[in-house]
């Protein structure tokens, strides 16, 4: 029996219709910024509603009584209703905090990719700089003679020196 080949679903975008629809905005820096934006706004209205959600499930939850209840037990009841919607609330604004770190980091990914060509040019220059040095013209090989003043501007050789050379004492 021949059956027909499967198509490959990955690392195949021959058309169209084979792309993955957030592959152009994955290949745009300001694309991706204004994507992830948009789902920041998304994530930050859903954890408004549900800052609202949870202040009500707290008024509900606890005045629930029931009969024999102590004063404290529809509060403690209340208490891990009100955990978990904290919890998601925080996981919520903490989502929030990273479509937005994210943003920043594809940015810092292009900005890297863009300088990458020059620091290594850069690099092999330096390198083939390190291996061949130039030719540096030779410095003068006989120091200047100039005359050295006497009295105290010359340097004594030793203290026994500085006896004979006209140099008086205070």
């Amino acid at each position: 029996m021949n059956h027909p080949s499967p198509e490959p679903t990955s690392g195949s975008r021959s058309g169209p219709a084979g792309a993955a629809p957030l592959h152009d905005v994955a290949l745009s820096v300001e694309a991706t910024a204004r994507y992830l934006a948009d789902l920041q706004r998304v994530v930050r209205d859903m954890a408004r509603h549900l800052a609202t959600l949870q202040t009500e499930i707290q008024v509900v939850c606890r005045d629930t009584h029931i009969e024999g209840d102590r004063f404290y037990h529809a509060r403690m009841r209340a208490r891990p209703v009100e955990k978990a919607f904290s919890a998601a609330l925080h996981d919520a604004e903490k989502l929030a905090a990273d479509l937005e770190k994210a943003a920043f980091t594809r940015r810092d990914f292009a900005d890297k990719v863009k300088r990458l060509p020059g620091e290594r040019k850069q690099k092999e220059i330096d390198k083939a700089r390190k291996k061949n040095p130039a030719i540096r013209p030779a410095g003068p090989q006989q120091p200047v003679d100039t005359p050295q003043p006497g009295g105290y501007a010359a340097p004594a050789q030793s203290i026994y020196d500085l006896r004979g050379q006209g140099r008086e004492s205070a």
